[in-house]
């Protein structure tokens, strides 16, 4: 059930991120347009023929780019950009162990109150909390076995974040490929102008190049920070879950051995209702 709300928590954020990186795009694209300035009078002879300025180039490289590619490379944008947020939300320190709650959770076991050391970590929605709470629920089979169901745990948080890292992977090669089919749709539309036209009209034949041109560039530089981001978080996966694991272990050592203490060599309890681990035997 935890892990279900995990996942649709997840899914939420990630629609949420991407409305939100569309409204960017959106508004980014609005601003260029409004800032495009009034076509200038033609330039006289000897100003070497320089007739656009940087708003024009912005706009007649969108429009270079078609009504397939456009939104196409526009869409694998936007998924990028909300991959990129909803990770960094995830790997943030705080998410995975939260400030403060290894001091309270130590304190709490510590006083011998593990039903509500228990509760603690299943009510925190941190990696911590649920790596703590699947190792507490096997701590009365044995530490080795609590160990073994925390690190089941934590591999299947690491597994989750790594399968949204991959689509960073996906976007850094599907940007190129993408760009390379934009190149050779351009470069057939510019030879069929040459291999049809009995007079040929440098306008078109300069529409199918500066297509191929375009799709080109935009899709390199989409794959570029795919590239980043996807070895930047593939490295900050690996160290926090491997922080984490370290912090849960020593978690459930320490509460395993005041357990023991706790219990006296009595035999272990029924669990309460409240699901806490009884005392290890």
């Amino acid at each position: 059930m935890t892990r279900l709300s995990s996942r649709l928590q997840s899914a939420s954020r990630f629609l949420c991120m991407a409305i939100l990186a569309i409204v960017l795009a959106t508004m980014l694209a609005n601003i260029v347009q409004a800032q495009d300035p009034a076509p200038a009078p033609a330039p006289a002879a000897d100003k070497g023929g320089e007739q656009q300025t940087g708003g024009n180039l912005v706009m007649f490289m969108i429009k270079s780019l078609g009504w397939v590619f456009g939104p196409l490379l526009l869409a694998i944008s936007v998924a990028m950009l909300a991959l990129v947020v909803l990770l960094f939300l995830d790997l943030r320190m705080s998410s995975a162990i939260p400030a403060g709650f290894v001091d309270e959770f130590t304190d709490t076991v510590n006083k011998r109150k593990f039903k509500e050391a228990f509760d603690m970590a299943r009510n925190d929605p941190s990696f911590l909390g649920q790596v703590l709470t699947a190792g507490m629920s096997r701590l009365q089979y044995g530490l080795e076995d609590a160990r073994e169901a925390a690190m089941n745990t934590l591999e299947s948080i690491k597994s989750d974040k790594e399968q949204k890292n991959n689509y960073n992977a996906v976007i850094a090669t599907v940007g190129p490929m993408l760009g390379l089919v934009g190149t050779v749709w351009g470069m057939i539309q510019s030879f069929s102008v040459l291999a049809t036209a009995t007079q040929v009209n440098p306008a078109k034949l300069a529409d199918g190049i500066s297509h191929a041109l375009v799709v080109t560039l935009f899709g390199v530089a989409i794959s570029v920070p795919a590239i980043f981001f996807n070895a930047f978080y593939k490295n900050r996966i690996t160290r926090v879950c491997m922080d984490t694991g370290h912090i849960a272990d020593d978690l459930l050592t320490q509460m395993y051995h005041n357990s023991k203490k706790a219990a006296g060599g009595a035999p272990a309890a029924a669990p309460p209702a409240g699901g806490a681990p009884p005392a290890p035997r």
